[in-house]
């Protein structure tokens, strides 16, 4: 019987999405949210408002989140960069914002042109010009490594979460490691040292990166210290464009196959997630990772390919 639960955070049409090249279909995308929905999936990370010059792939946020209305259930959620992407999220009805600024200098520079205190700013600006209504989580970028220098120390990252905190303090706080480089000792500590610091923040969740193989470790690490909250993409997909040398998030039915085998509920039917993981794995362009979509498609292959004798001695 399973007596806990996490919730999984799907961020493939988001994070996944914006680094493949050729445009994938608008109609594409919300045919794939409407499959994770049916698998399950109720917090879909669905977009981001940014420059659709930077991120072109990301162009038709807009048209995909009033699709989203139609499915009153699905928590569709937006990330943006600064005060006016964020208002502009609000006017086209977004209700969940995702404000995503980096630990360190060079990675925020070079992913919003901007110093992480101007950053800061401009949350601050814009949590007092959107309705109190509205959802807000900060993603808190580099906070365990950074593609330009190297590993953050910890209490740069909680430097950073003294000043933002304060500032929405019911906001959900969501350590990102951006580059994939983060290891479960590291998940651990600065979790540790960030629950104690900040004990009224009443969501925490980890976001990450499989690049080295240590997502599903991570993940666990953060488990362990009381995280419930976790981002994953279907198929594994992902990389972010301002991060050389990250791959993919860790696979969304990885983290679900996991969990399950922990007997620890994620609302996610695994079934139905699987061949949606291999369609998006399959996607142009796509840079796909997990290993569980294909462990069970072998295995399914396998029993189809035996006789029901063979199956029975199997």
């Amino acid at each position: 019987m399973q007596t806990q639960s996490v919730e999984i955070v799907e961020v493939g049409p988001r994070d996944g999405y914006q680094g493949i090249g050729p445009f994938i279909p608008t109609e594409t995308k919300i045919k794939f949210l409407e499959q994770l929905f049916r698998a399950g999936l109720r917090r879909i990370e669905i977009g981001s408002f940014v420059s659709s010059t930077a991120v072109p792939q990301l162009r038709d946020t807009r048209e995909v989140l009033q699709w989203c209305a139609k499915l009153p259930d699905l928590q569709a959620q937006v990330l943006v960069p600064s005060e006016r992407r964020g208002r502009e999220a609000v006017d086209a009805g977004a209700r969940r914002l995702v404000f995503v600024l980096s630990v360190s200098e060079a990675h925020n520079r070079n992913n919003v042109r901007r110093h992480p205190l101007e950053s800061v700013g401009d949350y601050e600006r814009l949590v007092a010009g959107i309705p109190a209504e509205i959802g807000m989580r900060l993603d808190i970028a580099t906070a365990f490594d950074c593609p330009f220098a190297g590993r953050v120390p910890e209490a740069e990252t909680t430097s950073l979460l003294d000043r933002l905190i304060p500032i929405r303090p019911d906001a959900e706080i969501c350590l990102c490691d951006t580059t994939g480089r983060a290891d479960p000792d590291h998940v651990g500590r600065l979790l540790s040292q960030a629950m104690q610091r900040f004990p009224n923040v009443t969501s925490w969740a980890l976001h990450a990166h499989d690049t080295y193989g240590l997502g599903l470790a991570n993940v666990y690490a953060g488990f362990r210290q009381g995280v419930r909250v976790f981002d994953a993409s279907v198929g594994g997909l992902g990389g972010c464009p301002f991060a050389p040398g990250a791959t993919g998030n860790v696979a969304t039915e990885d983290l679900v196959w996991m969990f399950h085998r922990m007997g620890i509920a994620t609302g996610i039917d695994i079934g139905p997630l699987v061949p949606l993981a291999r369609e998006a794995a399959n996607l142009p362009g796509a840079l796909p990772g997990g290993r569980v979509r294909d462990a069970i498609s072998a295995s399914n292959e396998r029993c189809r390919a035996q006789t029901p004798e063979q199956q029975v001695r199997a």
